[in-house]
């Protein structure tokens, strides 16, 4: 069969959409597929034997079959590419293209820009994502709005870091012999594929963040994925870069192992504080109240089960010449200057904490942050790039250490706690069944990550009938007249029933369910983002 017949594109054309979608592109995505589309099947498989053993009562330790690849200490990773050397200050966000330029131009030494938890995965936003991403390294983005502001990218712009989606995501809109592509390969293979080169001539490189493994196994199929692609396209091995996010529990116990896989192109991990958390808690929601946490906001990184993750990978990722990216401040500037005052003095304590901790640097997720970030690793960093050399020898870290929930000094869920995730799941939801993926919450900016936070401690709450501080119980009723109570305010806002009544459906299918889906995302994208042409 001709690669035109194998690929069918089923997502509706708009401007420019050819660019990105030619034949040649085409055909190099169907040649990934052939190469790895089975283990990435068959990895999924074992993610979900291995997410029931823990459910049904199994626990986590570190792997005594490489042990040996812990012990060695003679191996050492890629480490920075081109343009990556000095990563103190990164900003994330989706790759729109106001976002772009203001992200290039924040001052921050790395943009992530984000296919994965900041996207809502329209086919709108992905293609115009990768057209917008060729068109800032071309320097084509210029826009005068209406008020008479001037967008354009400027002469000294943060390097580009990809995020592709996770591995368990499908993109529907794209079929490779009859089946949905796999979303990982179509976000790294259009970008490398348009972009690769690009990046080699202007000094800098492919450089990606994978995002969601949860073993070696995983990381060694993005190894192979990375060493076919480069010989595909001719471009010299080692080229490209990956940053892991640690942010699943079970990866926690195999940081040493992910880097071993991804030596030759390894630069970083990065502690993915959010996705930790809801790894966590979804992994060990059903093995009772040892395992219950209070409210997210009280699960700050100074609680010693989180300071334990992000000790372990500062000292993995300093041993084995590899940079320690810390987590996301969240926050965004208020208006008010009180409230602005109080976000920040908490954002400062925080990136001076990682500074202090041993991070090269760390992530803010909008530009009004970047000073603020930037002024704390200066405050140890000086005039190095980064803090290799502090290689942390002093940290041990057990099993005990990385599961110690118990020993959290947070208290109870609170009855705030609960309504808190409900309207947070909610408004989030609704956003990103509208098409947006970062969307400002309450004074935070909300991703994918903190929604299934949210809603699987709804879940784990509300399965274990917890008892909150003000001495109600968490019962699915109860659930159900706070996400009642929630959508009747969203209306009164002017939000749109139609959207609004499918984030409720969905919130509702994965928070009181006798069962806790793996993610939230892959029902509702199948049911809700998937618009094919009629004439497919």
């Amino acid at each position: 069969m001709s690669q035109s017949r194998r690929v069918e594109v089923l997502g509706e054309p708009e401007d420019r959409f050819e660019e990105v979608l030619t034949p040649e592109a085409l055909a190099f995505l169907a040649r990934l597929h052939d190469g790895f589309a089975v283990r990435r099947t068959e990895l999924l498989a074992e993610r979900a034997r291995r997410a029931a053993e823990l459910a049904s009562g199994g626990t986590l330790d570190f792997r005594p079959e490489t042990a040996a690849v812990r012990a060695d200490a003679s191996w050492r990773v890629a480490g920075a590419g081109p343009g990556l050397t000095d990563r103190r200050v990164e900003i994330t966000g989706p790759p729109e293209r106001r976002m772009a330029v203001n992200a290039l131009n924040s001052g921050a030494k790395v943009w992530l820009a984000d296919f994965e938890d900041a996207t809502s995965p329209t086919w709108h936003n992905l293609v115009t994502g990768q057209l917008n991403l060729a068109d800032a390294i071309e320097r084509r983005i210029e826009e005068t709005t209406p008020d008479g502001k001037h967008y354009s990218v400027g002469t000294d712009p943060a390097t580009i870091v990809v995020r592709p989606r996770g591995w368990h995501l499908d993109e529907a809109h794209l079929l490779i012999d009859g089946r949905p592509a796999v979303g990982a390969l179509v976000d790294f293979g259009l970008y490398l594929f348009h972009c690769g080169r690009r990046q080699i001539e202007r000094g800098s490189g492919p450089y990606f963040y994978l995002p969601k493994l949860e073993n070696h196994l995983e990381a060694r199929l993005w190894n192979d994925v990375f060493t076919a692609a480069q010989a595909e396209l001719g471009i010299p091995y080692g080229t490209v870069r990956a940053t892991v996010l640690i942010e699943t529990i079970t990866a926690a116990f195999e940081m040493d192992e992910i880097l071993y896989e991804l030596r030759d192109h390894a630069a970083g991990l990065n502690a993915g504080r959010w996705d930790y958390l809801f790894s966590l808690i979804k992994n060990f929601a059903q093995h009772g109240p040892r395992y219950v946490l209070p409210d997210r906001a009280t699960l700050t990184m100074t609680q010693p089960f989180l300071r334990a993750y992000t000790d372990l990978l500062v000292r993995t990722c300093h041993r084995r010449g590899a940079h320690a990216i810390g987590g996301m401040a969240a926050a965004i500037p208020q208006r008010d200057p009180a409230a602005n005052a109080v976000a920040l003095t908490k954002v400062r304590a925080d990136k001076e904490r990682e500074a202090g901790d041993g991070f090269d640097g760390s992530w803010v997720a909008h530009p009004g942050l970047v000073d603020t970030c930037r002024t704390a690793f200066d405050a140890v960093l000086g005039a190095f790039p980064h803090q290799l050399d502090r290689t942390r020898a002093d940290v041990e870290v057990t099993a005990d250490d990385l599961l110690g929930v118990h020993r959290l000094s947070a208290g109870l869920p609170t009855d705030q706690g609960l309504r808190a995730n409900v309207a947070v799941a909610l408004r989030y939801l609704t956003a990103w069944l509208g098409g947006a993926g970062a969307v400002a919450v309450f004074g935070l900016m909300e991703d994918v990550a903190t929604a299934e936070i949210a809603r699987c401690q709804i879940w784990q709450w509300q399965h274990h009938c917890t008892r909150l501080t003000g001495g109600s119980l968490a019962t699915p009723d109860l659930v159900r007249r706070l996400i009642d109570r929630e959508r009747a305010a969203l209306l009164a806002e002017g939000v749109d029933p139609e959207l609004l009544d499918a984030a409720v459906r969905v919130l509702t299918e994965t928070s009181l369910g006798d069962e806790l889906p793996a993610f939230l995302t892959t029902e509702a994208y199948a049911r809700h983002l998937v618009r094919v042409r009629a004439t497919a």
